[in-house]
């Protein structure tokens, strides 16, 4: 990418599915995205236009620069919320952890747009492993595949599942202080096309979940 996108295909950028990342635009908008770097077209029929990491990027950059205060407010603790309207799957530790008719709808949608995500840029079209976006946004990709499972995240108590980075390069944390919810966990996780080990952390002797995208 050799200039910023014009604003016009910021819009087509901001417009794009959150989880998917699929666009629309007219055809001289997503040609540029497309030699920009942003996006690409897909090989397969209807041949949908969608984002490229570098295009997830830019959008991530701006939502973050339209909330400058979550940051420093969020801390390591958890990750900050998701912009206005846009989704975002409960990592757990957020305020609001409830679960209404709604929100089910919503992470079901989602479920299936990561689905229909693996099917058009995995190569063979597998949906059994996680794709490409899914390695760059492991939290958010680990904690969409248990919110769709029925897990419940953990809210302001101590009870539910929490999902975590980690120093490890492709591995998020997964925690709960139930033993019977965390081995749910696993299995969800396992199904969903993740590799899981379950450790002892070194401080607290606390049982947790390490869980890294498989790849074949």
């Amino acid at each position: 990418m050799t200039r910023p996108p014009t604003a016009a295909q910021r819009r087509v950028i901001d417009a794009a599915d959150p989880v998917t990342g699929r666009l629309r635009g007219t055809e001289s908008q997503l040609a540029a995205l497309v030699r920009h770097g942003l996006a690409f077209r897909h090989p397969r029929p209807p041949r949908d236009h969608f984002l490229t990491p570098a295009g997830h990027r830019v959008r991530e950059e701006r939502e973050a620069a339209a909330r400058p205060e979550t940051a420093a407010a969020a801390g390591a603790t958890a990750p900050p919320p998701a912009a206005s309207g846009v989704f975002a799957a409960r990592v757990g530790g957020e305020e609001d952890a409830g679960t209404g008719p709604a929100r089910v709808r919503e992470v079901h949608s989602a479920w299936q747009g990561l689905l229909e995500l693996r099917r058009m840029t995995n190569r063979d079209g597998g949906t059994d492993r996680p794709c490409a976006w899914e390695r760059t946004h492991l939290v958010q990709a680990a904690a969409l595949a248990l919110e769709a499972a029925g897990h419940r995240p953990a809210g302001a108590g101590p009870e539910g599942y929490r999902v975590r980075a980690t120093p490890q390069p492709e591995a998020v944390a997964v925690r709960d202080p139930d033993p019977v919810a965390l081995r749910a966990c696993a299995a969800t996780l396992e199904a969903a096309g993740w590799q899981v080990g379950e450790h002892a952390e070194p401080r607290t002797g606390a049982r947790c979940l390490l869980a890294s995208p498989r790849r074949v």
